[in-house]
């Protein structure tokens, strides 16, 4: 008779461990992510700008990077201060099952003793 052992059954040995919940990110996480996209929509601004003073001889070329110099730092406020999307839940409607029913009332036993 033999005995059941981890040898017979290799376990495969992942890096990462497996992500068995749908949690939300921590807050740090969230923060540090949003930090991020304000840094890097801030460095397209500033790009922005310096691009309008260069291009200054093309009109309609200064003219558009000069709207993204000024439009972009409200757009990463806004990003900056947007939490991450909410997910939608299906709620858990109620549906009757005939077959699920308990058979009714018991009589009520008395035990005199």
């Amino acid at each position: 008779m033999s005995v059941a052992s981890s040898q017979q059954f290799p376990r495969s040995r992942r890096p990462e461990p497996v992500l068995i919940t749908e949690a939300q990110p921590s807050l740090a996480e969230q923060h540090a992510a949003r930090k991020k996209r304000y840094a890097l929509t801030m460095g397209i601004r500033a790009v922005c700008l310096v691009f309008a003073a260069v291009f200054y001889q093309i009109v309609w070329l200064m003219l558009i990077l000069a709207f993204l110099g000024t439009v972009l730092p409200w757009v990463a406020v806004v990003m900056a201060n947007d939490g991450p999307p909410k997910k939608r839940v299906d709620p858990h409607h109620y549906t009757h099952r005939p077959d699920r029913e308990l058979e009714g009332p018991r009589p009520a036993r008395v035990i005199d003793g």
